[in-house]
């Protein structure tokens, strides 16, 4: 390698590669967080916020307060919140799949809002 090019053009192809296995590889992967929502539902017609975001392996924490009774329902997790007006009802899990989790009012079906969980 006495020529200066080659060794140019060999230290960029190993810049390259290694800059597009960090783009592949090295961004896919996500320590996991512990992550708490707190909710508020009106109504039994509207929650805020509407939209709630983790990744896979995340612990989630979701507390509703509610200013009616009823039950708010997580679904692809099943998870049922029994809300009493002015109080806050709490669960925590482990984000063990990816969905577009509709969360709603269970006895209207009225839909709230949204917990996704990405790869």
């Amino acid at each position: 390698m006495n020529n200066p090019r080659v060794v140019i053009i060999a230290v960029l192809v190993v810049v390259f590669l290694a800059a597009g296995a960090y783009l592949i590889f090295g961004r896919s992967h996500h320590n996991p967080q512990n992550l708490t929502f707190d909710v508020t539902i009106t109504g039994a017609s509207a929650m805020q916020p509407d939209s709630l975001s983790a990744n896979q392996g995340d612990t989630i924490t979701i507390n509703v307060k509610s200013d009616t009774d009823g039950e708010v329902h997580l679904h692809e997790y099943d998870i049922a919140f029994d809300a009493k007006a002015g109080a806050t009802v709490t669960h925590t899990f482990k984000a063990d799949k990816t969905c577009s989790c509709e969360i709603e009012w269970e006895t209207t079906s009225h839909h709230l809002g949204t917990l996704t969980v990405n790869p």
